[in-house]
């Protein structure tokens, strides 16, 4: 995958690289050609080339943490990922870039993609919740709305300390721009000093009742990003509240998992079906062989993964912007629409679902 792709990647040089935090550090990423400089939207990533402990390379998402209005060069900031004991290998890719790369390396990226982005149409109010360095959407977004627009915002991060909060000026910055923004930070291991000079607003863990607390009744765009348990907490605590999933967005990089520890109901919409079976004409259907089930498309569906999630069904994904190959399923029959360009050419017997459309009704090897 990685060789065939290799076309894709553009030498980037590392221009500058900032300590944010005891345990986070921005690089700003600049093309060697001015022209392999691609706008992006607040809360999108960049595939990065990483070497490999074997010679060859592997492949890492980071999100682009700089405001979109800032053209000609990119920030990320990344968390270096120590190993927790000396039988585990520290993290790759974090650290090589913390501990090998200084301004004036060259590494290749792929231009930004994405799903995780503002809903720029919507005048709802907004949350933008972090944990950690998932700070890294939610800045570039804070941004966005602190310039361009007026919807209220609440800007509510946690993270263990004073320590690792990365990027704080920059937020109260961007907060004071204008009125409606509230920023909470909430830190884990608060100490004395830290509460003293009201560095925190709160401690230990971003409760209920701190959300209830900060959040008037309304009707909210919730955008979250952090480690797996802070999503899963934080998805709980929304739905508790009875917030829709669909005013949910939420971004992570690893192995997929569901953010409720309940298994998904049975959809209402499935019907039984055989492979001998004929396939309606009014309108694009999805089935799945192996589990014989036979759903009808839904043209609001942002991608056939998100339908399938929609209907009580979960296939395995990571990137969700056809970076990964992990939702890359078998397709026995039918046509789909890549919506956003795979970063490797897909067999025409194979789709990746996190980024196709049906342009016929399809039969996937699921």
């Amino acid at each position: 995958m990685l060789d065939a792709a290799a076309s894709r990647f553009r030498p980037f040089e590392v221009i500058s690289k900032v300590r944010e935090s005891a345990t986070i550090t921005s690089f700003r990423l600049a093309p060697l050609e001015r022209q392999h400089w691609r706008p992006f939207e607040a809360g999108q990533f960049l595939t990065m080339r990483v070497p490999d402990r074997k010679g060859g390379h592997v492949l890492r998402n980071y999100t682009v943490s700089s405001s979109p209005r800032e053209e000609g060069s990119y920030r990320i900031t990344v968390k270096r990922e120590a190993a927790p004991s000396s039988n585990v290998p520290n993290g790759l890719s974090s650290c090589w870039l913390h501990d090998e790369i200084e301004p004036g390396a060259v590494i290749e990226i792929d231009p930004p993609r994405g799903a995780f982005k503002l809903d720029s149409a919507s005048a709802r109010p907004v949350v933008l919740l972090s944990g950690g360095v998932g700070l890294t959407p939610t800045v570039s977004m804070l941004d966005v709305l602190a310039k361009d627009s007026n919807r209220p915002v609440w800007f509510i991060h946690a993270c263990d300390g004073a320590a690792v909060h990365a990027l704080r000026d920059e937020v109260e910055h961007l907060a004071a721009l204008r009125p409606g923004i509230t920023v909470h930070y909430c830190y884990r291991f608060a100490e004395e000093a830290d509460r003293k000079v009201a560095d925190c607003h709160s401690t230990g863990f971003l409760t209920r009742t701190t959300l209830q607390s900060l959040l008037p009744l309304d009707d909210y765009d919730f955008y979250m990003c952090g480690p797996q348990p802070f999503m899963q907490a934080l998805y709980g605590i929304l739905t508790g509240f009875g917030v829709r999933k669909e005013r949910i967005a939420y971004e992570f990089f690893g192995p997929a998992s569901l953010l409720t520890e309940a298994a998904p109901s049975t959809p209402r919409s499935q019907m039984a079906f055989s492979p001998n079976s004929v396939i309606d004409e009014e309108g694009p259907c999805v089935v799945l062989q192996k589990s014989g089930i036979k759903l009808a498309w839904d043209s609001t569906s942002e991608s056939i993964l998100a339908f399938l999630e929609a209907q009580g069904i979960e296939p395995e994904f990571s990137c969700r912007a056809g970076v990964c190959g992990t939702c890359e399923q078998g397709l026995v029959s039918g046509e789909v629409d890549y919506f956003e360009e795979p970063l490797d050419q897909v067999p025409d017997d194979r789709v990746l679902l996190c980024c196709t459309r049906p342009k016929s009704s399809i039969v996937l090897d699921l």
